[in-house]
Order: structure tokens, then sequence, then C-alpha cells
């Protein structure tokens, strides 16, 4: 396993930072959708996903 590691780290670095973007992207856009979308929401194609009509 350590022999696997020492020889694969930078593979290892660049999909830990790749994997911690996507994480980054999916926790924002869930974070705008749920606030409202943070956006002009009047021409928004998703308006009726981020503002419900009661």
């Amino acid at each position: 396993m350590v022999r696997f590691l020492s020889e694969n780290w930078g593979n290892i670095l660049v999909l830990a930072v790749i994997a911690a973007a996507v994480v980054g992207v999916l926790v924002s856009s869930h974070r705008k959708r749920k606030s409202g979308c943070g956006c002009g929401c009047d021409s928004c194609p998703s308006n009726g996903i981020c503002h419900p009509k009661q």
C-alpha cells in the first residue's frame, strides 16, 4: 500500500484537488438554489424551480 501511494502521490493529489473543486461547485449551486438563486429571476428559464407558484 505504501509503495502504491509513493508511486502515485501526484495523481492522488490532482484527483483530490479536482474532487474538492467539484464538491465546492455542487455546494455553491445547492446554496444558491436554496436561497432563491441570487440572480435576476424574471428572465431565468429556471424561475419556476427557484420560486414555485403557490
